[in-house]
Order: C-alpha cells, then structure tokens, then sequence
C-alpha cells in the first residue's frame, strides 16, 4: 500500500513543479516546517492540513519526520525538510490523497513515466553519507542560495524600475541580508526564510526608524518575492499576506501668504537660481524632484509648454504660464540636452544622481532660507507646491462650484483621478468651511 507518506520520503521521486494549482476550493493547505526553533534536542518536521472528504474542513494530518532528525546540523535538517516539503506539494497537486490508498495513482504515474524517451532514473543511497550527498546535490539543483535568488530578482527589475528605485531595492534588500545573517545564520538557501522571520525583520525595522519605513521595506520584499515566484524560484509569495500598518504620513506645512511673499523678497536678493527653482514648483505644480529632471529640451517657449517625467514615470506635458514665461532667461544659446538646473546657473551639465541634485537644492534652501527665517522640519521645498495649489483652489472657489473648481485644478496638478485630488486637497487642508457663527 502506498500511502502519501511514504511518497514523500521515498527517494525515487522524479522532481519537478507543477505549472497548475488545484481549481476552486483548495484540497490543503501550503506545507510548512516545523523547526523548533532551531532546538536540535527536539524532533523536526514537515506538517500540513488535508480537505476531510466527509467533513469538508481542513484537517491537521500525521507530521512527516522521514530521516530528519537522524542529522545533527541545522542545515542538514533544514536541507532534508525542503525536500520532503517539495515533495509533498508536488504530490498534493498531482492528486494524492492523505485519506486514500494511493497505489494505483502511483503505479499509473510509473507506468506513464516510463513511457517517456527520456526517463532518467534517480539511483537510492545506500548509505546516511550518500543520503546526505543526495539531498545536497538535488538542493543544488533546486534551490538557489539567498544572495543568488535576491541578485537574480533585482537583475530582473533593471529595465522595470528606475535606476533610482533599483537603487532603493538593493539596499533595502542589502539590509535584510545583513539581518538574517544575524539573527538566522542557518538560513542558506532562498527556500527557508519564511513569514515568521520576514514579520520579525518588519517589526525590527518598524521599532527601529517608523511605521512609513516599515511599510517601504514590506512593499519592496514583496516585489522582489513576486519576482521569485514568477521565475519558479519559491512556490509562494507569502509577504503578499502581511499587511500594511497605518501610518502618518510625513506632511509639509503650507506657508502663509506673507511668509511666501516675504521668503520670495529674500532670495530675490540673496539667490535668484534658487528662487527660479521654487517658482517651477509654485507656478507649474511641479515635484522638486520633477524640477530636476527638467532639460532645456523640455522647455517650448514658442509653444509655452514643459515636458517632464511625473511621479508615475508617465511623460506629461504641461502649459507654462503666463507668470513663469517672464521669469525665465534666453534658452537659445545652450545645449538641448543640458540640465536646466545646475548648482552654477541655468543650462549645463551636472555629473550627480537625480536623488543627490534635488538634495542640493533641498539643502540651499536649509542654509539660505530655514536656517535664516528659523523653519522646522515641517516646512520645505514641497510646501511651495502645497502653497501655491491652495491659493489656487481658493480662488477657483470664489467663481466655480466646488466641482468645477476641482475639475479645472486637476487639469492644472497633473492628478490623474478626482479621488487623488480629493484626498490631497484633505490632506493640505486647501478647503476650508465658510464662516459658520450664525449657525452657533
């Protein structure tokens, strides 16, 4: 009689995955290892849950020990229980049941193995040494070590992503590398790290720095795990399922008219680049970041037209009011594809990533404008845009519904849907009730 069981630790399995899943309503659930812990003195295991064919509920099976806990190593182990667990899942999917004998399913499954021209059989140890030498030589085969699968997933984002967000991937990714090796040194290949130790790392990094940081990191293991199980690297993305905590967002201050009026008086005098700089942000409802992609290519004065890449790495074209036109000097002469901003002026070249010129700019204002009028963190470059959208706002109120107000506005933002824009103008606090003394 062939139960499930002895499948899953005979060594006579031709290894593969499956490239379907069960439909409709799962027969089982994923199967797990139990490792204690890492506590070598206690037994190891594989363990999983089976549909009752009578019940109709997920039930908890008989563990699967096999040769476990016959090894003295926790790689050893870990390395037998990968196995067994690989098995067991294949096993699974192609229709074995814990609760049926399951002789005749496997002998057809020999028998149509056998008929294949390119069956290979797989030889038995005949010893524990052999034994060992086998699950190494198939883990090999099978699993990639967790530098390994981390550079192929990232080496698989390059013309995905950014450079800039590839960047982030890899230290983030870095950083969780670093932390596995010190808390989870056994941890060799991409198949053993599992939920538990990914929700202790979020929690780390959560306590660490912030809630907004940890969701970020979430986010990118969760697209670089996608991209593993895509390419049949792991069988399952679970980081998919941890969610998201709530957290607040980091929130620029607006600035009153009179603070805007008096710090745009200051740097008329003291540093007009940086000045031109905020009225991109101001005038045109540009990103700072967004600004220092700006090319003088992108610039169309005849057309009075910008092109610039937006947060959602579409390229957008704007209009270039009337305000700003006036503001700007003769493009003519420079080179098309200069950076229109540069530290020096406008129109050049400036070898530095996008991230580190919009920190140049971020920290002239510190030095020339925070520093100098005594403004926290709470106050900055983006708060111009905030500023400048709010005013604008207010005054389409003052003709418009609150509809078509917010209808022209966005043609104005670049927000691609009116719930975007909703929550944003919440969040800026750009509408404000009309006085409401009469009703108190």
């Amino acid at each position: 009689m062939q139960t499930i069981y002895k499948l899953v630790t005979l060594e006579c399995q031709n290894e593969h995955v499956l490239e379907h899943d069960l439909e409709h309503k799962a027969k089982f659930s994923e199967p797990k290892i139990f490792d204690a812990d890492g506590d070598l003195t206690k037994r190891w295991y594989v363990y999983f849950s089976y549909r009752n064919p009578e019940t109709g509920k997920l039930q908890r099976m008989k563990n699967i020990y096999g040769k476990t806990n016959r090894f003295k190593t926790k790689a050893e182990r870990y390395s037998t229980l990968n196995l067994y667990k690989k098995r067991l899942l294949k096993l699974l999917k192609e229709g074995y049941s814990p609760f049926e004998d399951n002789t005749e399913l496997y002998k057809s499954k020999q028998n149509s193995k056998a008929l294949q021209p390119n069956n290979i059989k797989i030889e038995q140890p005949t010893s524990l040494v052999e034994e060992k030498e086998l699950i190494k030589s198939k883990l090999d085969e099978s699993f990639l070590t967790v530098k390994k699968a981390f550079d192929k997933a990232i080496l698989l984002k390059t013309n995905i992503v950014s450079p800039t967000t590839l960047n982030d991937y890899k230290s983030r990714i870095n950083q969780f590398q670093k932390w596995l090796l010190n808390h989870y040194n056994m941890v060799a290949h991409i198949n053993q790290i599992n939920k538990k130790m990914v929700v202790e790392f979020l929690n780390h990094v959560q306590l660490s720095t912030s809630p907004r940081n940890r969701n970020n990191y979430r986010t990118v293991l969760s697209s670089i795990f996608q991209v593993l199980e895509d390419n049949e690297i792991i069988t399952k993305n679970f980081i998919s399922q941890i969610k998201a905590i709530r957290s607040k967002p980091k929130r620029h201050k607006t600035y009153s008219p009179k603070e805007q009026e008096s710090i745009f008086d200051y740097l008329e005098k003291n540093d007009k680049l940086l000045l031109l700089y905020i009225k991109f942000i101001s005038y045109n409802m540009l990103r700072p970041i967004e600004v220092c992609r700006l090319r003088v290519k992108d610039i169309d004065i005849e057309e009075r037209k910008l092109r610039f890449q937006a947060k959602n790495k579409v390229l957008k074209t704007k209009i270039i009011p009337d305000i700003l036109i006036k503001e700007l000097p003769d493009l003519t002469s420079l080179e098309m594809n200069d950076l229109l901003f540069t530290p020096d002026g406008i129109g050049g070249k400036w070898d530095a990533k996008l991230v580190n010129r919009r920190d140049h700019f971020s920290k002239r204002f510190k030095t020339v404008i925070k520093d100098k009028f005594g403004y926290n963190e709470n106050y900055g470059l983006y708060s111009f845009r905030h500023t400048f959208i709010t005013k604008l706002y207010r005054g389409l109120r003052k003709e418009l519904s609150t509809n078509e107000a917010k209808s022209k506005l966005m043609d104005i933002t670049g927000h691609t849907t009116m719930t975007a824009l909703n929550k944003y103008l919440r969040d800026i606090d750009a509408e404000l009730p009309e006085d409401y003394s009469e009703l108190l």
